[in-house]
């Protein structure tokens, strides 16, 4: 595999992992309380245990596509 290659699959693997991420936030902000009741069915949750979830959650996942795809890629740019 060309460095080119690996540069376009780390750019849409970070495209694809941030559109997820935007879905996930989306849906947090805009059906916070259906999916707070949908998850408080399989867990003994608070609200606030469920936004620490989530949020914790959000921020780990942009860091793992941080650094898992956005610095390979740059570090890919920079090396060319």
């Amino acid at each position: 595999m060309s460095t080119e290659q690996l540069s376009d699959l780390l750019l849409w693997g970070a495209v694809i992992n941030y559109g997820l991420l935007l879905w996930w936030l989306l849906l947090i902000v805009t059906a916070h309380d259906w999916l707070y009741r949908l998850h408080r069915r399989w867990f003994r949750l608070t609200m606030e245990q469920f936004d620490l979830v989530h949020y914790s959650g959000i921020a780990l996942y942009k860091l793992a596509i941080l650094m898992l795809y956005l610095v390979p890629f740059i570090a890919i740019q920079l090396t060319r």
